[in-house]
């Protein structure tokens, strides 16, 4: 009877990896395809929009420092494959004036062509505890991380649509599958565009229309080093239990999902084990996908578990340190 068993679930597992391709998208063709990518003049976009750039894409960058994107440009046509390339610049808060993302849009699409690929790269951070951390910017975070990647999204999906073909990529970050300590006003910005992704992509889909939400782990960029000056102690004891990755790695792993039309994109062990416990409804591109998310879930629960104690455990030392600190300081 158990060998019976075990023959049926050899034989299911390899007929899902047989129907699995043929419900799989069609991967995207990188070659004079229109990429257009939000937060491009640096970190994990810049090197998303060269790693296009590589595979014979046209390339719109959009970001609000009109220099550092002419830096930028100058730096992805090193790696042009033809003569036919361009990297076209645009400079403009894409989180501010919908009609004035639209317009720019539409003035990139008259330029280079439909858009094929949106990269919503946009963003920033803000680090520290709940009560120390300013009331505007929750709100200037959520215009910036949320917002910034909803207007651009609207002005291209309607001919995406018209077309029945297009990807749009959402570039969160583990802080939006996991809140951690000092990540109060980030987090759920991040949270907010994976229930975007979703929604959408329930929309879309019968359009050929695939989303891909990217949650990259600690990535080795300016906005990186700029946010590290700011974390609690808490915040960064915790970061030190996973490794700096390398924007250029994000960015290969974010645009080789993205255009096999993959909803889930993460990076490494942790990012992998993280994809699937936070699963939960979130659509699968291929049968074998949804069999991983079935079969690891309750030994990378387990796991998980030891990382919020290990977690839990800093925050409580750091709490009872910095007492202990407050109560010296005061007997002196």
């Amino acid at each position: 009877m158990l060998l019976l068993a075990v023959a049926f679930i050899v034989a299911f597992v390899l007929l899902l990896y047989m129907v699995s391709p043929l419900i799989s998208p069609k991967p995207l063709k990188l070659p004079g395809a229109h990429v257009v990518v939000t937060g491009g003049s640096s970190g994990i976009g810049k090197c998303i929009a060269i790693e296009c750039y590589k595979q014979g894409a046209f390339i719109t960058l959009i970001a609000r420092d009109e220099n550092k994107l002419l830096q930028t440009k100058k730096e992805i046509e090193k790696y042009s494959v033809n003569d036919k390339q361009v990297v076209l610049c645009i400079s403009v808060d894409v989180s501010k004036d919908y009609e004035q993302v639209e317009n720019v849009l539409k003035q990139a699409q008259e330029k280079l062509g439909p858009v094929d690929m949106l990269v919503n790269c946009a963003g920033t951070s803000v680090t520290g505890k709940f009560e120390d951390i300013e009331v505007n910017s929750f709100e200037r975070l959520m215009a910036v991380n949320y917002l910034g990647s909803v207007y651009p999204s609207r002005a291209v999906i309607g001919t995406m649509k018209e077309r029945r073909m297009g990807r749009i990529v959402f570039v969160s970050s583990q802080a939006g599958q996991l809140g951690l300590f000092g990540y109060t006003a980030y987090s759920p910005t991040k949270f907010a565009l994976r229930g975007l992704a979703e929604a959408l992509q329930m929309e879309v889909k019968p359009y050929n229309i695939y989303i891909t939400v990217a949650y990259p782990p600690d990535t080795d960029t300016p906005g990186f080093a700029e946010e590290s000056k700011t974390k609690p102690l808490e915040t960064k004891l915790i970061s030190e239990t996973s490794s700096v990755c390398q924007a250029e790695q994000v960015a290969r792993v974010i645009v080789k999902d993205a255009i096999q039309g993959n909803f889930n994109s993460s990076v490494g062990s942790d990012g992998y084990m993280l994809s699937i416990l936070t699963s939960g409804m979130s659509p699968v591109t291929s049968i074998t996908e949804g069999l991983q998310q079935v079969v690891c879930m309750g030994i990378f629960r387990i796991v998980g578990l030891f990382y919020l104690g290990s977690f839990d455990s800093i925050v409580r030392r750091c709490m009872m340190q910095r007492e202990k600190s407050e109560s010296a300081d005061k007997n002196e």
